[in-house]
């Protein structure tokens, strides 16, 4: 199956199982006419779960109200009824429950129904390849797709939705310590299983950081959580109140310095008006994409230089409850926050050793049992360890997006290939667009890209 002549052939290809690939199944399946050849291809099973949404430990919580996480737009109450169904919360009234900020493990369990019953309802074919793909061909009027296992797929058109890549812990020796000294916070059951009597060490101080201390507390930890970042910054908590009623389409003329002076100023009259500072953010967020791609390149680069991480802890933030924890662990000294940037460990025994620069010159020095990597999400493209990302590339069907963050792609996602030239028969979904259009990580943003997509993949494969 290794020949193309020979390589079983679908109209659509989907690369990427998480919610922004199934979200793009459900849509191009709801949208299809009889005899569409549709693949999703994932190498990691259950679907709908990628990173986000693989955890099944109940104190994870979506980071905003089950009623704001609708899968789709043209249904914002979608999400909501399906708990309701589900009865997964029955002390609490609809309205209630709108509110309330629910485990992540229902979120999967929802997108997955959505596939089955939008299946059950369409006359195309979607076939489930348990695989990855480390290759992407262009070859006559498709794509050829090579399969982690050496064989080959066809396809007229194809949407990459291959999700988040978690960043290296970023310090010399880290590599040669063992699996029960060196954790990934994405590895959920491994953080569970770290011993809680030992120390700890969290390197990163964003949202994989208040999972693992979340996974930490639930299992009895009693020894010292060392958190460390470079601004010592921890999420904020959501707040109740409503968005503020400001006109925010001036903020687009700003440049950079203005416009966080008017926020501030924005955040200042909030609270006059009984409001919290969150109202602000909330009046803002639908502008998110409008707000990066308005910016100059110049303001852009300051940004992620200077604002970025303090833009993160107003922009992500988490559930009151999850910030209740974390507080609490920090009053009673058993979490303990450090500014500073690691840059070398190594195993004493049965002890790690962490090394690295604190503020104002001074050295940092820590000694625990466990160091976990919450560092995040990987963002510059050629820094991913993706085989696929890493052969679009060097072949230049692809090019790094803007400041090297993701691939670059046309507005409507086409990728661009290294001259810039659309490539008519692919198409980006999610974080790998991160670059163009900054806000392309959360469902407001992948529930809108997956439906252009799919209307897309229909067109370029002639199936209106």
């Amino acid at each position: 199956m290794t020949e193309s002549n020979h390589a079983p052939t679908v109209d659509l290809a989907i690369i990427g199982g998480g919610a922004a690939g199934v979200l793009t199944a459900i849509h191009a399946l709801r949208q299809a006419r009889p005899g569409l050849q549709l693949a999703l291809i994932e190498p990691d099973l259950p679907l709908a779960r990628g990173v986000a949404y693989a955890t099944g430990h109940e104190g994870h919580l979506l980071n905003v109200p089950a009623g704001k996480m609708s899968g789709f737009a043209d249904a914002p109450d979608d999400f909501l009824d399906y708990l309701c169904q589900l009865r997964a919360y029955p002390a609490l009234e609809r309205d209630a429950l709108a509110r309330h900020y629910v485990s992540r493990r229902h979120y999967a369990a929802y997108l997955q129904l959505r596939l089955r019953q939008a299946q059950q309802g369409s006359a195309a074919q979607l076939q489930l390849v348990n695989d990855s793909v480390s290759a992407l061909q262009p070859e006559g009027d498709g794509l050829r797709l090579v399969l982690g296992d050496g064989s080959a797929l066809r396809a007229g058109a194809v949407s990459v939705a291959v999700g988040n890549t978690l960043r290296p812990l970023p310090a010399r020796g880290a590599q040669a310590l063992s699996r029960a000294q060196r954790v990934e916070a994405w590895d959920y059951p491994a953080v569970q299983a770290i011993d809680p009597g030992v120390d700890v060490c969290i390197v990163g101080s964003g949202l994989s950081m208040a999972d693992s201390v979340v996974s930490l507390l639930a299992n009895g930890h009693r020894g010292v959580v060392h958190v460390i970042s470079r601004h010592a910054l921890l999420p904020l908590p959501h707040a109740e109140g409503g968005a503020a009623d400001f006109d925010p389409q001036p903020l687009l003329a700003m440049n950079l310095r203005q416009r966080l002076r008017g926020l501030r100023q924005h955040a200042r009259q909030a609270q006059a008006q009984g409001l919290p500072w969150q109202a602000v953010m909330d009046r803002i967020r639908p502008l998110g994409q409008a707000l990066w791609q308005s910016l100059s390149a110049a303001d852009q680069r300051r940004f992620l230089r200077h604002v970025v991480r303090y833009w993160d802890v107003h922009r992500h933030r988490i559930a009151p409850s999850v910030h209740a924890q974390l507080q609490a662990l920090r009053e009673r000294g058993q979490l303990q926050l450090h500014r500073g940037r690691i840059d070398a460990v190594s195993a004493d025994g049965d002890h790690v050793r962490l090394t690295g620069d604190g503020p104002r010159g001074s050295r940092l020095h820590l000694q625990v049992q466990c160091v976990v990597n919450a560092t995040g999400v990987e963002t510059r493209g050629q820094a991913m360890r993706n085989p696929l990302l890493q052969q679009l590339l060097a072949s230049g069907l692809a090019r790094p997006g803007p400041h090297g963050i993701g691939l670059d792609t046309a507005a409507d996602g086409q990728l661009l290939d290294a001259d810039g030239t659309p490539h008519p028969r692919i198409q980006l979904i999610g974080s790998l667009r991160i670059g163009s259009l900054w806000e392309s990580l959360a469902i407001p943003e992948l529930r809108v890209q997956a439906a252009q997509a799919a209307q897309w993949m229909l067109a370029q494969a002639g199936l209106p």
